[in-house]
């Protein structure tokens, strides 16, 4: 998995855009919460979802596909994130900050929302993959 990262894709920063939707990502790793003995990976992730379109939207689930070192997979589904589902009215934007925790110190992350509009057309948003990985491990 290292060696398939380019210096490009290990930045901590990220986005992506569907249907006037923009999603940007940032990253950090959380030494504080980490244990490289234990292999403990703690990393946050902010995302930041701004509407430039024309409609509200609703942000109604969320998936992700998460994959570490190895190549071990896991998934994550549900309702909302962080407990909400938020409406996002036109020119407006919607930010929250996560978390994942990995057994190896690279990995990433990528995935979709479904939304809702004004006229109750489904919209599936991409989430753009992005890495996480401990400061410097890339260079």
């Amino acid at each position: 998995m290292i060696e398939k990262l380019t210096k490009s894709s290990a930045k901590n920063s990220n986005h992506s855009e569907t249907q006037n939707i923009k999603v940007s990502v940032k990253t950090a790793y959380i030494p504080d919460h980490s244990n490289e003995l234990e292999k403990r990976y703690v990393f946050s992730y902010t995302i930041t979802i701004e509407n430039n379109s024309e409609e509200s939207i609703k942000l109604l689930t969320r998936y992700w596909l998460i994959t570490d070192a190895n190549e071990d997979t896991s998934t994550v589904a549900g309702e909302g994130v962080i407990g909400k589902q938020p409406i996002i009215a036109p020119s407006k934007s919607f930010q929250y900050t996560s978390g994942c925790v990995l057994k190896t110190p690279v990995g990433t992350m990528q995935g979709h929302y479904q939304m809702l509009d004004d006229n109750n057309k489904n919209i599936q948003v991409e989430i753009p993959v992005f890495c996480l990985a401990l400061p410097n491990i890339l260079n």
